[in-house]
């Protein structure tokens, strides 16, 4: 007879799963879950060699240092006998309450629609959405019915990040149902510094075109402006030699910024406000220079 759930956690050889400190107060029946992790340096084989393993109708993806509720699992069966036609389903992913100065920064500014766009979701409480897609879940904290699991061939291990938008969007194309709830909460750490915050995404936009490639898509016009903004930011030098006009679109980014700090420092905590237009500036141009990159890295 299979559990009701699995949890499988994907974790690398050199960390620690401060996940079961949280797992350990589920309040659920011990007898319907399983937990299973998977040490090695390749998260999308980890996560498919679990499942191999997994006895559970329901496969509960987590990260590894995340922080989760004590009910999810209660709350995710509801949600599955309420949305019986759903196959997939995930929740938001929100800032740590204890978290540091910076991370809590980090984490307010990519929760806003101007940093994270749709994606903003995973990161916030957004609303009750039974046609999700790619933009609002991530394997960080999501629900799959075990065979649909296996139906779609599991993740991609080409893929790291990305490879749970590109699974996600498989998804969508085989016909699956996928959810988005805001009650499916779990607190994730964030980074702890502007460095670690940029090159997360630059690996985020360094995969997007390997991702489209794959799920044989055309890309998002929105996803591609950042990279317009990192080709002008890099050019902006020799434009400037034959008109000052050029300077007007890097002023608009900046008072944007400026505007949009102000608006989240004003909600969250005043001390961001000096910080936060930084944060959007170089998070836009990480983001748009990593895709940049894999143009180049794709025609090798």
């Amino acid at each position: 007879m299979k559990l009701g759930f699995s949890i499988v956690i994907a974790l690398a050889p050199y960390r620690n799963a401060e996940v079961l400190s949280s797992l350990k107060n589920l309040d659920y029946d011990k007898k319907k879950y399983e937990i299973i992790i998977i040490r090695g340096y390749n998260p999308s084989k980890n996560r498919n060699y679990g499942v191999k393993k997994a006895k559970g109708e329901i496969i509960y993806f987590l990260d590894d240092d995340a922080i989760v509720d004590k009910n999810i699992l209660k709350i995710a069966e509801n949600f599955f006998k309420k949305y019986k036609e759903i196959d997939i389903v995930g929740g938001p992913q929100l800032t740590p309450k204890d978290d540091k100065f910076f991370a809590k920064m980090f984490g307010a500014a990519i929760e806003s629609f101007w940093c994270s766009y749709k994606m903003a979701n995973r990161y916030k409480k957004g609303k009750l959405n039974l046609d999700a897609n790619e933009l609002s879940l991530t394997s960080a904290n999501c629900f799959i019915k075990q065979g649909v699991f296996k139906k779609i061939k599991g993740f991609n291990a080409r893929l790291w990040p990305g490879e749970d938008p590109e699974f996600f969007s498989r998804a969508k194309d085989n016909k699956f149902k996928i959810a988005y709830s805001p009650n499916l909460i779990i607190y994730h750490r964030r980074r702890s510094n502007l460095f670690s915050l940029l090159k997360q995404h630059y690996k985020y936009g360094n995969v997007r075109l390997k991702k489209e490639a794959i799920n044989k898509k055309v890309v998002n016009p929105i996803m591609i402006i950042p990279s317009i903004f990192a080709v002008y930011l890099i050019l902006l030098p020799f434009l400037l030699m034959f008109s000052k006009d050029f300077f007007f679109p890097i002023k608009l980014h900046i008072i944007i910024d400026i505007l949009v700090g102000v608006y989240i420092a004003l909600k969250k905590n005043l001390l961001y406000l000096p910080f936060l237009p930084f944060v959007f500036f170089f998070v836009h141009f990480s983001y748009g220079l990593g895709m940049l990159v894999s143009l180049f890295e794709n025609r090798r």
